[in-house]
């Protein structure tokens, strides 16, 4: 099941448009922001009030802000940070959203407890759970992670659990329980295989909702510290001169809006092509 998995992914990647303009715009954005260090034209940090507010030129590509910092290197920083983000907390939701999900669904005795915890993780809206998280243990890239990958997790469990709910009562498990077999094993070998593609799916939206969640986050100054660029960041300082120099906020939030736009792509095309009732209509 594993493997056929692995051999549509790899078919959809060539065949799918969706997957392949998604996937395609994500490593144009991979690369900008793997290759950040070569692409800098100046240090994103550095002050220069004689160059305070330049539009785009020569020598300021993506002109530059209130304290003369270049617009163009602290965007491209930017792209580090946001996938940075929006990678960890898709793998770190997903990783613990799938441990707790296989033992609600499987583990009958522990399904209310579980789920009703994570009912009360959902109750509280995502983005000011972030904001308490991030005001006891203190502004970081780690913390922010941290703070965004909690409100996701009840979300991943839902959809694990909803899976091993309905196989969990296939024939085929039955009648590996009546032979013996042990319930890791079991859950390894016949019942997560099941859960791969939706995962994926889930994953990309993970990805992008983190990525947007946390431009909020540093818009409102409760994430990224002030002196690492970020696109929140930017955007934040920029929103004070947007009628004088709206070049501040246009180039962030043109970076920001293509790199969820090309996530988001990806998800769908994923979707369509690893749900097997889509897969049939198309």
């Amino acid at each position: 099941m594993l493997t056929a998995n692995i051999q549509r992914l790899q078919y959809l990647l060539r065949h799918n448009t969706s997957v392949s303009l998604g996937t395609g715009l994500l490593l144009m954005i991979g690369l900008t922001a793997a290759l950040a260090p070569i692409l800098y034209t100046v240090d994103p940090t550095a002050l220069d009030p004689a160059s305070r507010l330049k539009g785009p030129s020569h020598s300021f590509w993506f002109g530059s802000d209130m304290y003369g910092r270049d617009i163009y290197s602290r965007t491209v920083y930017g792209c580090q940070i946001s996938l940075v983000v929006g990678l960890s907390v898709a793998v770190l939701s997903i990783a613990l959203g799938l441990f707790i999900g296989l033992v609600a669904g499987y583990i009958r005795w522990l399904d209310a407890i579980i789920m009703r915890i994570m009912d009360g993780i959902m109750a509280i809206p995502g983005i000011l759970l972030a904001i308490a998280l991030l005001a006891l243990a203190g502004a970081s890239i780690g913390t922010v992670i941290l703070a965004i990958t909690v409100p996701e997790i009840p979300r991943v469990v839902r959809l694990v659990r909803s899976v091993v709910l309905g196989i969990r009562e296939e024939p085929y498990i039955e009648a590996a329980i009546s032979l013996g077999t042990r319930t890791p094993k079991l859950l390894i070998q016949h019942v997560l295989p099941n859960i791969v593609a939706p995962l994926i799916v889930q994953g990309t939206y993970v990805c992008a909702s983190a990525i947007i969640l946390e431009a909020i986050l540093s818009f409102l100054g409760a994430g990224i510290p002030p002196e690492t660029p970020s696109w929140g960041n930017i955007m934040a300082e920029g929103r004070i001169y947007f009628q004088i120099a709206p070049w501040i906020i246009f180039f962030p939030g043109i970076y920001l809006a293509t790199t969820v736009l090309a996530v988001n792509i990806l998800g769908d095309g994923l979707r369509d092509t690893l749900d097997p009732r889509l897969a049939k209509r198309f």
